[in-house]
């Protein structure tokens, strides 16, 4: 849609600010490609008072966009892999998100949520945990919070 806008206004881009400049260049650019600007000079009118270039609008969009594919806070903030172990037992291995908007602290809520939930589904009447560990793995792209336990299960008694 805003390709069809495009063709059908063949106006220089204006833009004032910091990226004014950067912009401009890539407007023309753009239409040395295409033969037009990739978004064309037009505003947006919100109500009487208030407009918005569409250029901006565009770019706050794709800002926006960018922030919510990499921070995704609608995404469980923990990975857990669970592998089952003889004698009632299960190691976890969890792993938080490299780039999170909070819960940095709550390995070990989440760690007791799960083995409480495995311990319901399989008819057990307690756990006892054997093993648990939190730590920090580094990497290029920055850290990564990582925990891991065992857990036992305790049958019933009955």
């Amino acid at each position: 849609m805003l390709l069809a806008g495009c063709a059908q206004n063949p106006a220089a881009v204006r833009a004032d600010g910091v990226g004014a400049k950067a912009s401009e260049a890539v407007a023309k650019a753009a239409a040395n490609v295409i033969g037009a600007p990739l978004i064309p000079d037009a505003t947006i009118q919100l109500g009487p008072s208030v407009s918005y270039p569409l250029e901006k609008l565009v770019y706050w969009g794709i800002w926006v966009g960018a922030a919510w594919l990499i921070l995704d806070p609608l995404a469980p903030n923990w990975r857990i892999e669970e592998t089952r172990l003889p004698e009632d037992h299960v190691h976890f291995r969890m792993e938080m998100k490299r780039y999170y908007s909070g819960g940095a602290g709550e390995a070990r809520v989440v760690f007791d949520q799960r083995a409480r939930a495995l311990m319901r589904a399989g008819g057990y009447g307690g756990y006892e945990i054997v093993e648990y560990s939190e730590g920090i793995e580094s990497a290029l792209f920055g850290a990564q919070r990582t925990a891991a336990g065992v857990v036992r299960f305790r049958r019933t008694a009955g």
